[in-house]
């Protein structure tokens, strides 16, 4: 797991700036009903996309992150609109907001049941008829078919948290009904080899510990593809949409 008070300073650099933002914004804005009025961004890290949301007419948005380093980022874009919380316990009273967003988190949870308890928080502090966005299957997204997935094909992999189904019936559970669900690009995330090799040596890939035996064997076989610095398409990432009945 990347530490990410660590990665704060570099995290909107490293992962495609505002034009991924942009399109993340865009796909979460098109979820949300007529009448809209308050949106939480849970895990909202640097606040990059949650100053997008905020500036559509008429939406009130407010965001939530657990790393202290990421929360103060978006507390300068964002100021008096971010508060530090654990998305597993959320500091709000239920049914308040008309929408929850919580895009890249889900993927990061411990286990199974952590998926359980944020996908039910979201849906607890939502109103009914209020719509809950997530992002799923975020690392198969990552594989775009290129050389650089076709040498990482044989590492050990981990059960994928965020997997469409699984937090598909977690919703359920929480009474969210499916609403929706479209894909945006990950614009300036077309990773390179030689990217990959330094995300592979600071913890990129949570089942290849950094400077193990097997790390370094990968990283020496990606050290050998052609064009080392030529960045491989972006991903394409999938939202999904749920709406709380009541």
């Amino acid at each position: 797991m990347l530490d990410y008070d660590k990665e704060a300073e570099r995290y909107d650099a490293s992962r495609g700036g505002e034009a991924r933002a942009a399109a993340a914004a865009e796909a979460v804005l098109g979820f949300l009903p007529p009448g809209t009025r308050r949106l939480l961004d849970v895990a909202c890290g640097t606040g990059i996309v949650t100053r997008r949301l905020a500036a559509a007419d008429g939406l009130s948005v407010t965001g939530v992150d657990l790393t202290l380093a990421m929360a103060r980022r978006a507390a300068a874009r964002l100021p008096g609109s971010i508060l530090l919380g654990d998305a597993r316990r959320l500091p709000f009273r239920d049914g308040c907001f008309d929408a929850v967003g919580s895009v890249w988190l889900l993927h990061l949870a411990a286990t199974p049941e952590d998926v359980r308890t944020l996908v039910g928080e979201c849906a607890r502090v939502l109103r009914p008829g209020g719509v809950y966005v997530t992002s799923v299957d975020k690392a198969a997204a990552h594989n775009v078919g290129s050389d650089i997935d076709a040498v990482l094909a044989a590492r050990p992999r981990g059960p994928a948290m965020d997997e469409a189904a699984r937090v598909r019936s977690y919703a359920h559970d929480h009474g969210l009904l499916p609403a929706g669900r479209t894909r945006f690009t990950g614009h300036g995330q077309g990773r390179s080899p030689r990217r990959t090799v330094a995300d592979l040596r600071r913890g990129w890939f949570g089942t290849l510990p950094p400077g193990a035996p097997l790390s370094e064997e990968f990283a020496a076989r990606l050290s050998t593809l052609p064009d080392q610095d030529r960045p491989r398409p972006d991903p394409v990432f999938t939202l999904v949409a749920f709406r709380k009945g009541g």
